[in-house]
Formats: C-alpha cells, sequence, structure tokens
C-alpha cells in the first residue's frame, strides 16, 4: 500500500475509546452468564462425538439432562470432570452412558471441589493441546508451502453434498482460489444442534458438522501438497450453535470462519444477550486455534444504503474489534467487514467506494480486512455484472485488503455454475496482477473527493459512537441503529438457553485461554 488517507489519529482514537467504552459496559453481562451453547461447546472440547436415541447428538442429550436436573449452572464441565473423576472413564464414555441412561451426572457422589476442578483443567488442558497442534500444523504448512500476497480469493461451495464440494473445492483452488468458503445450508444456524457426520442433502448449502470439516479439510490439504501453496478452508460460527461450531473448527483446523458479534441478532433473529455471550466463548477459541475470523458489516449494506450508511459500517467494525479482543484475539486475527455496493449510477460512486475501503483499511492498518462484492445492484445483466466485479477487484487491490469475496456473474440469476466461478476468478487474478502496484504511481489529491468523503464517514462514526455509548448497545440494536433492523434484547430465538452462571460454575478454558494457563 502506498495510498496515504489524511484522516485525524485523534478522531480515530475517539472512536476505538468510545468503542472500548460500549463492549466494556456488556462485558459483566456477559461474563455473569452462560449459555447452553457454551456447555454443548464445553462437552465436544471435552472428546464427546456422536449421537444417541432419536438421533440427537450426545452434547445435546448430556446438556439437556443437566438443565432438567436443574445443574446446568454450574457448568457441565463440573459434573463431566466429576463423573470422569469418580468412575475412571473418558467423557465419551460417560456422555454415551447418560443417553443411554445408565447414568445421572447429578447423582455421581461429589469429589472434593480441588479434585473436579484439576481433573476438568485436565481434559480442557487436553484439548487445547489438540487445537495448538493444529495451529502449528498450519504455521508449518504456510512455512513450506508460502502463500500469495493479498487480496486472498475467497470462492464459496455450496452443493449441499460434501462429496461434491470436495470436487468443486479442489477445482476452484487449481483455478486460483485461495480460501474455499463452504456456506451452511439454509437455516441451520437456526438449529440449536450441530448435525454428526458425513451430509450428503443440504439446501443452498452443506451442513456444518466435524466429520464435513475433516473431510474438506483432508482434501484441502491434498490440494495444497498438489499445487505448493497453502490453500485455506473456511466455515460459517454464527447462529444458536456459535460456540459449538467454532469448538469444532478449531479441532479439525479450519483458517477462518465467519464469527461477527451481532449477524445472527440483525439478520436471524437470535436473541441479543445469547449471541452477545456466545460470541465471546467462541472468538476465545478461535484466537487459541489461530483462527481468522470474519465479520458481517457487509451485510448491513444489502438492508441500508450504502452511500448513507457507511458510518454505520465503521462504527460496528470499531465494536467488533473490542469484542475480540475482549476474547484475547490479536489484530492479524480479525478479518472486519465491509462490501463494495454503491449504486452504479451514483456518479463518482468509485471514488466513494474507494474511500470508504481505505477508510477501514487506514483504521484497521494490521486487520486482514474482508471485502465483500456488489450484491444488492447485481441484476440479469451478466455482462453489467462482469464490470461491476471488475471494478470491485480494482478498488479491493488498490487499497490493500486482504480477503476478497470473488465476485461472480451470475449470482443474481442462479448459484454458479464451475465455469461462471472461472471466469470470475480469471477477472480477479488478471486484475490483481495487472494493477498490482498501480496506487504506488498516484497520491490522493489533499482536501478531494476520497479525502472530504473519508472524513466525513469518519465525523459520522465517531457521533454514532457517542451515542450508543449513551444508550447502551441492546438500547442501540433495539433502535434499530444497525442496518435499520430492531432487536429487542428480549426478543428473537434462542433466549430460554441464556442462564445465570451458579455459585461454584466451572468452565476451565475460561481461565485457561485469557487468563494465560494454556501452553502454545
Amino acid at each position: 500500500m502506498s495510498l496515504t488517507l489524511r484522516i485525524d489519529p485523534d478522531q480515530v482514537a475517539r472512536a476505538r475509546a468510545l468503542a472500548r467504552r460500549i463492549t466494556a459496559e456488556v462485558q459483566p453481562f456477559i461474563e455473569a452468564h452462560t449459555t447452553t451453547a457454551i456447555e454443548r461447546a464445553v462437552v465436544r472440547l471435552f472428546g464427546v462425538e456422536g449421537k444417541g436415541p432419536d438421533e440427537v447428538p450426545l452434547a445435546n442429550l448430556v446438556v439437556e439432562a443437566l438443565a432438567d436436573g436443574g445443574g446446568l449452572d454450574r457448568g457441565a464441565a463440573f459434573w463431566m470432570a466429576n463423573a470422569c473423576a469418580r468412575t475412571g472413564q473418558t467423557p465419551q464414555q460417560v456422555a454415551e452412558a447418560v443417553a443411554s441412561g445408565q447414568l445421572d451426572l447429578m447423582q455421581v457422589p461429589l469429589l472434593p471441589g480441588e479434585q473436579i476442578r484439576a481433573e476438568a483443567e485436565r481434559l480442557a488442558r487436553a484439548a487445547l493441546a489438540r487445537i495448538h497442534r493444529n495451529r502449528r500444523t498450519r504455521e508449518e504448512l504456510i512455512a513450506r508451502y508460502g502463500e500469495r500476497p493479498g487480496p486472498w480469493l475467497y470462492l464459496i461451495v455450496a452443493t449441499g453434498n460434501i462429496y461434491e464440494d470436495v470436487v468443486q473445492a479442489q477445482l476452484a483452488a487449481r483455478q486460483g482460489a485461495d480460501v474455499i468458503a463452504v456456506i451452511r445450508s439454509t437455516a441451520q444456524s437456526l438449529l440449536d444442534y450441530v448435525p454428526e457426520g458425513a451430509t450428503t442433502e443440504g439446501f443452498a448449502g452443506t451442513y456444518a458438522t466435524q466429520e464435513n470439516f475433516r473431510i474438506m479439510r483432508r482434501a484441502l490439504d491434498e490440494v495444497s501438497q498438489e499445487l505448493g501453496r497453502y490453500v485455506r478452508l473456511t466455515n460459517y460460527a454464527s447462529g444458536l450453535c456459535m460456540p459449538e461450531i467454532a469448538a469444532l473448527g478449531a479441532l479439525e483446523r479450519l483458517d477462518m470462519m465467519l464469527s461477527d458479534s451481532m449477524y445472527g441478532i440483525l439478520f436471524r433473529d437470535i436473541n441479543p444477550k445469547r449471541t452477545l455471550i456466545d460470541q465471546h466463548f467462541a472468538r476465545m477459541i478461535q484466537a487459541e486455534a489461530g483462527i481468522i475470523i470474519n465479520t458481517g458489516e457487509d451485510n448491513y449494506l444489502t438492508t441500508a444504503d450504502a452511500y448513507e450508511a457507511a458510518h454505520t459500517v465503521l462504527a460496528s467494525q470499531f465494536i467488533n474489534e473490542q469484542f475480540a479482543h475482549l476474547s484475547g484475539m490479536v489484530d492479524a486475527q480479525i478479518g472486519l467487514g465491509h462490501a463494495f455496493e454503491m449504486d452504479p449510477a451514483l456518479e463518482d460512486g468509485l471514488l466513494y467506494e474507494m474511500a470508504d475501503a481505505l477508510l477501514s483499511r487506514t483504521c484497521f492498518p494490521n486487520a486482514p480486512l474482508k471485502y465483500m462484492p456488489p450484491t444488492r445492484y447485481m441484476t440479469g445483466d451478466i455482462f453489467m455484472g462482469h464490470v461491476m466485479n471488475a471494478l470491485f477487484n480494482l478498488t479491493s487491490v488498490a487499497t490493500g485488503q486482504q480477503i476478497h469475496l470473488v465476485g461472480i456473474l451470475t449470482e443474481a440469476i442462479h448459484t454458479p455454475f464451475l465455469h461462471d466461478r472461472f471466469l470470475a476468478l480469471e477477472n480477479a487474478r488478471y486484475i490483481f496482477n495487472y494493477a498490482r502496484h498501480f496506487v504506488q504511481e498516484f497520491q490522493l489529491t489533499p482536501g478531494g473527493r476520497i479525502e472530504r468523503r473519508a472524513t466525513e464517514v469518519l465525523s459520522r462514526t465517531v457521533e454514532l459512537l457517542e451515542s450508543i455509548a449513551g444508550t447502551g448497545l441492546f438500547a442501540a440494536i433495539a433502535d434499530g441503529v444497525f442496518a435499520g433492523i430492531r432487536r429487542p434484547p428480549e426478543g428473537g430465538k434462542g433466549l430460554d438457553g441464556v442462564l445465570p452462571r451458579g455459585e461454584g460454575y466451572l468452565n476451565p478454558f475460561y481461565d485457561l485461554c485469557l487468563k494465560g494457563g494454556a501452553e502454545r
């Protein structure tokens, strides 16, 4: 990058301080509560897989049994660790005994508290050791094969059949994709369980399961070796099972995960309290795994005007950054999202798009920003769509974006065919190469359109963050500040899965991950 955007650093510092204040006011509530999804994630991290009667996952059966017995507020780790230490069985064996009705966790005689805590910590350390091995494996493969400079070409596969996804993913990598995202089956984010095993049927996507993660990880490792270039794997950790899917991604060496603090609230009507509690634990585990998260601010511009609402995107990015820091994430893991979504009829729209993209890059210099292609104004005119994507590609390389979701000329018409993806990758690779150092020959005009636009957006961002700091984040979300969508704190799906932590609550991952007790 050589384009220098002159903005007031004091305004940037003010925005960051306000976002820190906003998240700090929410954090005590987060830390005083747990959710059924967090407790299921703990059970899965302890190594429990598979399903019991009626195809219900074992993790669900364990947590439901504790909830029915009134003991979940002490944490699944407390009861699982006690049972494992008392019986000498593994967490898998204990979970299977619970599922078959042979064991009631809350009737197992309690060991002294220090013994239960020691066993829970042992089980958690074993999980984190596996996650850290995955992290080292990724680092070793990247060192061996190397990576191309950004923007990384990020491409989606979504057939519904994991085995067909493998074919398409490997072909996309051979055609130039750097990151493969396996989009989830429609509405999986609303399921309050994670399916088990490999799946071959889905709706506009493939179910996120632990086995599907394993299958695609193995396939991308194979094609990475073939190409001599590390190919990253992405899946989605939003929704009612955000912590569980984050845990599974960490266990199976995913490289990126969509993990936003507010996406599920706004676009899936998941309860705000549930989502904010869940995202903290999910990102904590992803931080340990070295996973790069992708946030969802690009979605705001599908329901709000990109020219008028750019400041809401930037404000959300500052808030997402601070929530990620509270979970132990470093800047290099925080893939803040934004998008190329202005009306093509807008005069000088390209300059405004570049101003917004460059503003995000300037405010978050160490973050691997994720830049999304035009969708709102894509029509059945595939030729115009191809041109719009070309300008998006140019803006991305010119403003130093890192993760670049490839825009496809037919995505307004149907699920893209393989050749559509090839044309999109060809377009992006051509422009990235042809204009790689284009901006190094230019400087921004002081006081020009780009600088004025960025200054205005930043000023409005600070004003919005000041307003949110005054009312609180829950009230701001209820008022429709983001994307024009109103979500009250007691509304949405999943509130029944939120509960206060009880006396003696035990979850060893909080201490090991956030207090430096885990060794990488």
